[in-house]
This record gives structure tokens, C-alpha cells and sequence, in this order.
């Protein structure tokens, strides 16, 4: 048996994020689990200390408070009644191995990340968040792309099957 005691979505704030959200409210519900969501900022500290000199303190806090306002607005109200909810933004190097060093953290067994499916050439060029937590993360990975797939309980299908 499965047992999932903390889920974790990943969110950029795109639609196919969106769509890992609704995931990963349902897996919670279903596992009466605990729902992470986490958005990870760019550390421009980091990445780009020589360039940005001391704006670059500013702008880091500003990015963080600007991602802390965008995923307070994800949580809904029947989330925070009905969900053991935690919602975070961290800042990293690179989105991929702040939501691994996430996961490692805080004991995920399961990560739910969007996926844009983009073409070849664009993914050659720009590379995949989601592929590289695929390869690197401490537990299973459920990607999805932005056009949700509706699911039948089991127990409509045997409601079904006996009509």
C-alpha cells in the first residue's frame, strides 16, 4: 500500500502549475496528507552578485515578497479549512535543485510538478525543471501537462459497470 504522508507541488504560477495544484489537493485529500507548495525564487545574489552589486539585496526581497503575495493568492479559503497546508518560497540557484533540496528537507514522498511540453529545440535550448527533478529527486515525480485528464473514482466505475 501507498502511503503518502507529504506531497509536495512545485509551482512556477503557470497554468500547468495550476494544474499540479489541483493534483496535488486531491492527493492530499485522498492521503490525508500534508500539502507543500513551493515557489523558488532565482538567488540573483547568487547568480549574479558581481552584476548587481547592492541593488541586488533589494531586488531579492522584492522577488520574495512579490512570489510570497502570487502563491498566497493560490491557497483558497477551503484549502486552509480542509488541507494541512504549508506554502513556502525559497531562493536558490536553480528552481530544479531547490524543489530537490526541498524534498529532502522535509521528508516528501511524493513531488507533483507542471510540465510544459515544450518542443525539442526550445527544451534543448531552455532546458526542463521538471526533467531535471525527475533525475534528481529523492522520491517519485508525477508531472502534468496544462490539459487535465478528468479521473473516475473506482467505485463510479463499478457504479457504472453494473447500469
Amino acid at each position: 500500500m501507498i502511503a503518502l504522508k507529504n506531497i509536495l507541488v512545485a509551482t512556477d504560477f503557470s497554468e500547468p502549475a495550476a494544474v499540479a495544484l489541483n493534483y496535488g489537493r486531491d492527493l492530499a485529500r485522498t492521503f490525508k496528507a500534508r500539502l507543500h507548495v513551493l515557489h523558488v525564487v532565482d538567488d540573483v545574489l547568487l547568480h549574479y552578485s558581481p552584476e548587481v552589486g547592492l541593488i541586488g539585496q533589494d531586488l531579492q526581497k522584492d522577488l520574495e515578497k512579490i512570489a510570497t503575495r502570487d502563491l498566497e493568492a493560490l491557497i483558497t479559503d477551503d484549502d486552509r479549512r480542509t488541507l494541512e497546508l504549508t506554502s513556502v518560497v525559497q531562493s536558490n540557484v536553480g528552481a530544479a535543485s531547490g524543489i530537490v533540496d526541498y524534498a529532502r528537507t522535509h521528508a516528501i514522498d511524493l513531488i507533483i510538478t507542471g510540465t510544459h511540453g515544450r518542443g525539442a529545440v526550445k527544451h534543448l535550448l531552455m532546458g526542463s525543471v521538471a526533467e531535471r527533478v525527475v533525475r534528481i529527486a529523492p522520491c517519485p515525480v508525477l508531472t502534468v501537462h496544462e490539459k487535465e485528464r478528468d479521473f473516475i473514482a473506482p467505485d463510479a466505475m463499478v457504479a457504472v459497470a453494473g447500469t
